[in-house]
């Protein structure tokens, strides 16, 4: 037996499937943390460009987002907001964007649920940030 068959699939490095549903047990495994890094960056603008005139939640996700960028916020804050970050930008996930009215009810949620946790780690330069964010998005600015 090697090292790489006793580790988890969370350490091994083909054992993520990038594709697939984030487990939220699994958001503060290192691994699962870049992994969700990596979705976030890959995804986040090119969705806020298409939804954030239509979700009511844009300041929060924008704000969300700069806070996980800041280095002043723990690391495990930061693995929770990526990991809600993540499950806004994957096409897949409970309630599909695509539906009309419902479709971004679950992301909402998550980002309600992840600011009850994490809200205080939240700063007013994120959200003012956010807020000139979804401004020049809505082409206002």
């Amino acid at each position: 037996m090697n090292a790489d068959s006793k580790a988890s699939r969370d350490v091994n490095p083909g054992g993520i499937d990038p594709d697939s549903p984030i487990a939220p047990e699994r958001a503060l495994v290192p691994a699962v943390a870049r992994l969700n890094a990596r979705r976030v960056e890959e995804g986040f603008w090119p969705k806020m460009r298409r939804v954030a005139t239509r979700i009511p939640f844009a300041v929060d996700a924008l704000a969300v987002w700069r806070c996980a960028r800041d280095p002043a916020t723990p690391r495990t804050a930061k693995a929770m907001m990526l990991a809600a970050l993540a499950y806004f930008v994957l096409p897949t996930d409970a309630l599909p964007d695509i539906l009309a009215a419902v479709g971004f009810t679950d992301d909402a949620a998550v980002f309600a649920a992840l600011l009850a946790v994490i809200g205080r780690h939240l700063k007013p330069e994120h959200r003012a940030a956010a807020e000139a964010d979804l401004k020049r998005l809505r082409g206002e600015d």
